[in-house]
């Protein structure tokens, strides 16, 4: 392990999305085919346990098998302990730590609001407990606990990075004052890096790996996804699926791994037609994401 630092935290990284079963089982076959696929990717790394890796849905013991699964590939690798629990949060950041991987993810716990004294013992002691590992906060707007520019400052000394939907000029001029590795959705990198982004989780990775990387920076590229966004994910978003139903949506449309678009119970899952309505459209909005999207 080589741990990422605030300075060396950069990037496009691609979350691993869970393949299911009929019955909501994980198909680690599938997932495992998914992880090579992406280790022969330019992606700057690869990680497990974000939102739209469904990570509140998880097991104990199938949040350990992912990492098993995620260590193995063969790529720098960050693993989500996230869990809206405090107390499950720390024991899956404790395991986490035991692989080694470049760093941990994790959010505020997230069933009751937290004040700020409150969101700083919690950082510090999950810090703590990851050792040498270090910590990147996810902190989503729907998250129970908004992390303003002011607090991040607070947190910034246990933390290197912070994940987040990023803001205009005004929120990146206060939020970089913390000095933390900023990251934001993959569909507003090139035109966020303009104010201070350091990198993405990327939802562009979901669409097509290879592509998200090559053009991050490009700006006639994002407004192109947005386009396509704007006719094929606002619209499915807007009926009520969820993120990783979403980002499931974008691997089928790019075709590039067995991921499927179920969704685990009782969430909603995009339809084949709706895939099949979407992917010449893709193609024909973003050609040069599909010439190599793996």
């Amino acid at each position: 392990m080589r741990p990422l630092t605030a300075e060396s935290l950069r990037g496009v990284w691609a979350t691993l999305l869970l393949p299911l079963n009929a019955d909501d089982t994980i198909d680690f076959t599938r997932l495992e085919a998914q992880a090579a696929t992406l280790a022969t990717t330019e992606l700057d790394g690869l990680y497990a346990h974000g939102t739209a890796g469904e990570f509140q849905t998880l097991t104990e013991d199938e949040f350990d098998r992912v990492n098993e699964v995620l260590a193995g590939a063969g790529k720098p690798f960050q693993i989500g302990a996230s869990h809206p629990s405090a107390q499950v949060q720390l024991a899956r950041v404790q395991r986490a730590a035991a692989l080694e991987p470049d760093a941990i993810q994790v959010i505020l716990p997230d069933w009751l609001p937290l004040n700020d004294r409150e969101a700083l013992d919690f950082v510090r002691r999950v810090a703590d407990t990851a050792g040498d590992v270090p910590l990147v906060l996810y902190n989503p707007p729907h998250a129970k606990t908004p992390v303003g520019p002011q607090l991040l400052q607070q947190l910034a000394p246990s933390l290197i990075g912070l994940k987040t939907a990023g803001g205009d000029k005004a929120w990146f001029d206060e939020a970089t004052k913390s000095g933390l590795s900023i990251f934001v959705p993959g569909h507003f990198l090139a035109s966020m890096s303009l104010l201070g982004a350091h990198g993405s989780y990327s939802n562009v990775a979901a669409l097509s790996p290879n592509g998200a990387i090559r053009f991050a920076h490009d700006l006639d590229v994002e407004r192109r996804i947005g386009e396509f966004f704007g006719q094929h994910v606002v619209p499915l978003q807007k009926a009520g699926l969820s993120n990783p139903a979403l980002d499931k949506f974008l691997a089928a449309v790019g075709d590039w791994a067995d991921v499927g678009t179920r969704v685990r119970w009782p969430m909603t899952s995009a339809t084949t037609a709706q895939v099949e309505a979407a992917r010449p459209v893709a193609r024909r909005l973003l050609p040069e994401l599909f010439e190599d999207s793996w």
